[in-house]
């Protein structure tokens, strides 16, 4: 191909250089550019660079990867929310037994015994934290279906 300078530099016989500075690429050119962007080959890029916003950045590992997955599952969401949702729970219970007593009234009413008096404590926060998993498991459970579909 014959050519001025003013109007392209030609590096080969096809692709072209215009002067604004676009790149015009000839059929064999093409196909190779085209394969190599297409193709399920792993690129290897050293000269990317990665923006830093606060503190050097660090290219996690595979382990750390593996580990930030699962805590990012539902199935250890779930799992969490209920747990802590039962200690939660337990510890309000806990509270509340202590704040009202179930102390019977009457005339003929005996003071609550040591023994009786924690098994109201236990009872109460067993059935608080029960609730409180059972709520934290829902919200979790919900909330995790919403991302799973959006995503």
């Amino acid at each position: 191909m014959s050519s001025s300078s003013s109007e392209f530099t030609s590096t080969d016989d096809e692709t072209k250089i215009n002067p604004d500075g676009r790149i015009t690429l000839g059929s064999e050119d093409f196909k190779t550019v085209l394969f190599a962007l297409l193709s399920n080959d792993p690129k290897y890029r050293p000269e990317l660079l990665i923006p830093r916003s606060h503190g050097p950045v660090v290219i996690k590992t595979r382990e750390e990867k593996l580990v930030e997955a699962a805590f990012e599952s539902c199935t250890f969401k779930v799992l969490m929310s209920t747990v802590l949702g039962f200690g939660l729970g337990a510890v309000i219970g806990l509270f509340s037994a202590s704040v009202t007593p179930q102390t019977p009234l009457g005339p003929d009413a005996k003071p609550q015994t040591f023994r009786e008096v924690f098994r109201d404590m236990k009872s109460t926060s067993i059935t608080h934290g029960k609730n409180f998993a059972i709520v934290g498991a829902m919200f979790v459970s919900v909330e995790c279906a919403i991302e799973s579909v959006t995503l």
